[in-house]
């Protein structure tokens, strides 16, 4: 079974919303780290204080079959296309995958025998 790293990367305050979006479209577990987004314009200071924007980036570990869904999913369901979103998502072909739970496994295995 070849495998993809399906990175998202949302604002802090829509991460559940993108959660139960990839769950819906087949995603299993999900690893989440916290960043900072430095955009194209500069920061905004209010008294004293920068405000950045805090964003949740998202990691989850698919079988190829299913990551076009739950990326699609995610496209559509956060609205990506329009020019006030600022949440990104990709894909990465993985080599070799290591530490999968079991049971994720098999849940992937059946969700790709209904597929085909």
């Amino acid at each position: 079974m070849k495998f993809v790293a399906l990175v998202a990367i949302v604002g802090e305050e829509r991460e559940e919303e993108a959660i139960k979006i990839a769950k819906e479209a087949g995603a299993g577990a999900v690893t989440i780290m916290r960043g900072r987004s430095l955009g194209l314009e500069e920061k905004k200071i209010f008294f004293g204080l920068t405000l950045e924007e805090s964003v949740s980036i998202l990691l989850f570990i698919l079988p190829h079959k299913i990551s076009m869904r739950v990326l699609k999913a995610l496209k559509d369901g956060m609205d990506m296309q329009s020019d006030e979103n600022s949440s990104l998502a990709f894909t990465i072909p993985l080599g070799h995958v290591a530490g999968l739970n079991i049971e994720e496994l098999h849940k992937f295995e059946s969700e790709i025998k209904e597929i085909l």
